[in-house]
């Protein structure tokens, strides 16, 4: 069973990383682990933040392939 909610994790996150959704809990625990004291977006701050960094928000630059 533990398998099968790995398995289940993994495809949601490729999923998510397919349309474009990055994972916000992954990134909580890479500046937790390798930037102890720093602050942490919050989800929405996250959110936002990886979609003005794709989309070109602000300086009219798109940051993607396509």
């Amino acid at each position: 069973m533990r398998d099968f909610r790995n398995y289940g994790r993994f495809l949601t996150h490729t999923a998510r990383l397919m349309v474009g959704l990055p994972d916000y809990d992954l990134y909580v625990l890479h500046r937790r682990t390798h930037h102890p004291g720093e602050p942490v977006m919050t989800r929405e701050e996250f959110f936002r933040e990886r979609q003005e960094s794709r989309y070109g928000a602000g300086d009219g630059r798109i940051n993607r392939c396509c």
